[in-house]
């Protein structure tokens, strides 16, 4: 399918461009090109991401305009720069890029619903990146590519060459820089490919709400049968991938929706997992897609056979394999759904007093929606002793662009538009917190993910959580009783009051942050005072 593109509207002069070259042509070109580059045993790819093996957010800019500043929620996630920075870095990409012999475009789609796709053009000087690209985007047919036409989105990834450290705004080699107004994405000092995959993201964070169309970070599966949808949030360790890899439901996608007046999209055309410790017998799904075509990151390899060796962290934890979402057998293509019936979010609460599954209420969902609370637990991180709150608004903070708020009202007006139910499912401890409790059983929890999917926790009996005041489901098929109400499974009641009320605690302190972007019944909505 490759062909070449004329980049000189864009300032860039190489008149060898490589335009939507085919995976084999791109593994030769890696493999040419790039030193270190190498097929592992299974067919994937092999690639490297230099010094930085993963994102930057501190590095992350968005340029202040007078068109979207007083819609942008400014702070640590959303740094601003302005305009003669962006510039600035503009062009020295483009320098970059005009120093290659020979550069790669990929021009594909972002979004399933042809009503609200954006088509992308991405311009680097690596063949992995290209590959990475062409694997995550949405691939155009012959016939799409042919009628491509000028892009909505140009990312300039000049990421081999860094950023000047005395530009005004830079602090560090690295910077990643988003412009809203024009449209574009420049990367310098930073090889990291998910940090493209993030960037289209953030833009999709940022134009989807404009049209009321709620973007989400979250995994979706749809019922094969009844054609059901539903979506999953939850941080990492939550068990967000594994819980969406059920082999009774159709794949939408794993990390990246939007669902609008029609339903859910998926916003990629390609799947970017975690690769540490993975085996066939674990997550069966993602070891096969793991083949030719895909992109494995930052792995460690035997010389002899290039068998991957996936428990080697020796580069990184943050070992990562890409590949097309066609890949994973139960994918549903195209990837769009109907409305889902459940929203669920996951936690994995190491302190152990959040109940197994609540239902909640809009304004409680908006709530927990906003907080997107995990915890860490020791040997984790170095450092941590003991259950450690983590909380990302709207389980995506990195990428949002609006405030947490703008996210909360788009997701209560479609749960009422079209009578969504919203679960609050915790993945993590039971009996007690981290070092007393246990982590509740996988078995346990796909038990009552299956029994919201079938609709028969609707009318289960519940009682009201004492601290959080959630509607605790107390029976469910399949799920011992006791552990369903958390103040019944501790052995010491004290201790569980104790740790209950420190959570509690650390909601309402991290809530106060929001307090002035929702309303007041929504402020109410999280643990009793």
């Amino acid at each position: 399918m490759g062909t070449t593109v004329d980049l000189t509207p864009y300032g860039i002069s190489v008149a060898d461009v490589r335009r939507n070259l085919a995976p084999s042509r791109l593994y030769e070109e890696a493999i040419r090109n790039d030193e270190k580059a190498a097929i592992a045993d299974s067919g994937a790819l092999i690639a490297y991401s230099g010094v930085k093996t993963g994102r930057s957010p501190h590095d992350k800019r968005i340029v202040r305009s007078d068109e979207s500043a007083d819609e942008i929620w400014w702070g640590s996630i959303n740094i601003q720069i302005d305009e003669a920075t962006y510039e600035i870095n503009l062009e020295r990409a483009k320098d970059y890029l005009n120093t290659r012999k020979a550069l790669y475009v990929i021009d594909a789609f972002a979004g399933w619903d042809p009503k609200y796709r954006l088509k992308v053009r991405v311009i680097c000087s690596r063949p992995y990146h290209a590959l990475f690209m062409h694997t995550m985007l949405i691939r155009p047919t012959p016939e799409e590519l042919a009628e491509f036409g000028e892009p909505e989105v140009v990312i300039y990834n000049a990421g081999q060459f860094p950023a000047n450290q005395h530009t005004p705004g830079m602090t560090s080699k690295t910077s990643v820089d988003v412009s809203l107004e024009k449209r574009e994405m420049v990367i310098l000092g930073t090889e990291y490919a998910g940090e493209m995959k993030k960037g289209v993201f953030t833009m999709m964070n940022y134009y989807m709400p404009k049209v009321g169309v709620l973007s989400m970070h979250c995994s979706a599966t749809t019922d094969p049968k009844s054609g059901h949808s539903s979506v999953l949030f939850g941080l990492s360790g939550t068990g967000k991938t594994t819980l969406s890899a059920d082999p009774k439901r159709q794949l939408i996608g794993d990390d990246e929706h939007c669902w609008s007046d029609d339903g859910i999209f998926n916003i990629e055309g390609g799947c970017y997992a975690k690769a540490i410790d993975l085996a066939p017998d674990s997550e069966p799904e993602i070891f096969q897609a793991l083949r030719f075509g895909a992109v494995l990151e930052n792995v460690v390899y035997d010389e002899d056979d290039h068998h991957v060796d996936f428990s080697n962290t020796s580069i990184t934890q943050n070992t990562r394999g890409a590949y097309p979402i066609e890949f994973i057998r139960n994918a549903k293509i195209p990837c769009v759904a109907g409305h889902p019936s459940d929203v669920i979010f996951l936690t994995c609460d190491a302190f152990g007093v959040l109940p197994p599954v609540s239902r909640l209420t809009p304004e409680q969902a908006m709530y927990h929606f906003i907080s997107g609370y995990t915890a860490k637990v020791a040997g984790t991180e170095m450092g941590i002793t003991e259950p450690q709150a983590t909380f990302s608004p709207c389980f995506g903070g990195p990428f949002l662009v609006w405030h947490p708020g703008k996210y909360a009202e788009l997701l209560a007006e479609k749960m009422a538009k079209h009578n969504a139910k919203v679960w609050l499912v915790n993945t993590g401890w039971a009996g007690g917190g981290y070092g007393v409790g246990s982590r509740f059983k996988l078995s346990y929890t796909r038990a009552i993910i299956d029994a919201i999917h079938a609709g028969t926790l609707s009318d289960s009996p519940t009682e009201t959580d004492p601290y959080f005041g959630l509607e605790m489901i107390t029976a469910v098929p399949g799920v011992p009783g006791e552990l369903l109400v958390p103040k019944t499974s501790w052995p010491d009641s004290a201790s569980y009051a104790a740790a209950a009320q420190k959570l509690a605690n650390l909601f309402t302190d991290n809530f106060q942050k929001y307090a002035g972007g929702v309303s007041e019944a929504v402020l109410n909505a999280g643990p009793i005072k």
